[in-house]
């Protein structure tokens, strides 16, 4: 399999019993027997363009008749980066065919036809199979395609060059260019549950045009090349930038009923998602069948691969590789009929739509049934506070206060306070929360306990009138002081 911008195959062949227009005659013999289409032919060879089915590329056939041998080269049209081996065959195919025309056409047939097409030839003063070899800055200029929209390729370069400049002016900022934290990307837009299902909706999408860095980005884009530059073509514009947004909107509601805390970024959950475009289609007769086993074995070992080894390293969010998969499997399929009728405008339209709004709405309601327990518990935590200070202002009552007053503030406002508290805290350890908040939670029911025990004392001394209960009141308040200097991290030793 050829593999790189424009992959080709080349192949040398002696003439051996043939002279140089006998072999030219034959090839040009073969090429019609194959339907190719012949663009230019000069007096040492020709070049021709093969004419093949939906979703199979055409390929440039060079054939040039040197003294002794002939050179076959057979090329990627467009921006094809993996021809799946269709270079060499075209190779194979028109040798067979030329090793039959040999065999039945006279050599005086030949001759005769080369003499006749003679006036028909370019002079070797113009002849463009003698051009020289393409220079460094046409080969640089042909890397540069990919980044150009053209007919047939027109979202993929875009996506390529927006996610290209968003990092661009990220780095430029002052962001790592190898490794930006979390902090960062979240500053630009990553998706974080916390932050996502608060509201910030837009997350969703923004994400997936932002990459822990260069490495990262580079890795999703010749993924997505790789893949686009075979599908773009077959879906057209509209329903290719349609499937990959709607894919990455699948993949971003899959990492966040997955991820709880992590920060999610990055194409790949779109890029998986066009694959899974890609291999619905392959399970379809829109695809030629030849084509077929050799692209579902390619596509299968790189879903495969991939998210076996993301598996492999947490920091890879896996759960937005199956989401973009399985949406854009069901896009593949839900785009079926508008392929099968291309000239109806009006049914891709109507499949456009439809996709879009279920896939939407689809998302909305996933997103309305998904926990976002770190808010939930912050917003416990605030309660928890606002109790606690609630609790507190028995200390701040004058010291002419009338009994039955700090009595009251004691019972209802005191103790009932930290015993609410002490039943939100056992709610929140029910939530889906990180183990270091459970512990300092467990170090808050145990504060509060004390604090309970020490307003218990000081209840019975008000109501007593006494002070037999100052010990234990001073007990309570020192083992009060050791667990919130525990809770602030200063432990101290007597």
């Amino acid at each position: 399999m050829a593999f790189g911008f424009n992959p080709k195959h080349e192949q040398e062949i002696l003439l051996k019993d043939c002279t140089r227009e006998e072999f030219l005659i034959l090839a040009v013999e073969t090429a019609k027997r194959l339907e190719w289409d012949i663009h230019y032919i000069s007096n040492t060879g020709f070049i021709a363009y093969t004419n093949n089915r939906t979703f199979s590329w055409n390929r440039e056939v060079t054939i040039k008749v040197m003294e002794n041998s002939a050179l076959l080269r057979s090329a990627s049209t467009g921006s094809e980066m993996a021809d799946w081996g269709k270079n060499k065959r075209v190779i194979e195919d028109f040798i067979t065919i030329f090793e039959r025309s040999k065999a039945e056409l006279p050599k005086q047939e030949l001759h005769n036809r080369y003499n006749a097409m003679q006036e028909h030839l370019s002079g070797m003063q113009e002849d463009l199979l003698q051009a020289p070899p393409p220079t460094a800055k046409e080969k640089i200029r042909n890397f540069f395609s990919i980044f150009k929209p053209v007919e047939g390729y027109f979202i993929t370069p875009v996506i390529i060059n927006v996610n290209v400049l968003i990092f661009l002016v990220m780095i430029s900022t002052g962001i790592n260019f190898l490794f930006p934290n979390g902090e960062s990307l979240l500053r630009w837009g990553a998706n974080f549950k916390p932050y996502t299902l608060e509201g910030e909706w837009w997350r969703m999408i923004t994400s997936t045009f932002l990459h822990f860095g260069i490495i990262h980005l580079l890795m999703n884009m010749y993924a997505l090349l790789n893949v686009a530059i075979l599908l773009e073509p077959l879906l057209g514009a509209k329903k290719f930038a349609t499937a990959y947004l709607l894919t990455a909107l699948t993949a971003s509601v899959t990492s966040l009923w997955w991820n709880d805390y992590g920060v999610s970024a990055g194409a790949s959950g779109a890029v998986f998602g066009m694959y899974g475009v890609f291999l619905a289609l392959l399970t379809t007769h829109l695809i030629e069948k030849t084509t077929r086993k050799a692209l579902l074995t390619s596509i299968g070992v790189f879903i495969v691969y991939n998210l076996a080894f993301g598996l492999q390293l947490k920091i890879v969010d896996n759960s937005a590789h199956i989401g973009g998969l399985i949406g854009g499997i069901l896009i593949g399929y839900a785009f079926v009929p508008a392929l099968k009728s291309r000239e109806n405008k009006r049914v891709e339209g109507i499949s456009i739509t439809i996709v879009t709004v279920v896939i939407v709405m689809a998302a909305i309601f996933a997103c309305s049934k998904i926990p976002n327990d770190i808010v939930i518990y912050e917003k416990k935590m605030n309660l928890f506070s606002e109790r606690e200070k609630t609790a507190l202002a028995i200390y701040n009552l004058p010291d002419n206060a009338p009994r039955d007053t700090v009595l009251f503030r004691l019972k209802e406002q005191g103790i009932q306070k930290w015993r609410e508290n002490i039943q939100l805290l056992d709610s929140v350890n029910r939530l889906k929360i990180p183990s270091n908040h459970k512990s300092q939670n467990d170090k808050l029911r145990a504060y509060c306990e004390l604090r309970i025990k020490a307003y218990e004392w000081i209840y019975a001394a008000v109501w007593e009138d006494t002070d037999k209960y100052k010990d234990s009141i001073h007990f309570y308040n020192v083992q009060v002081e050791q667990k919130l200097n525990e809770l602030n991290g200063n432990t101290k030793t007597d």
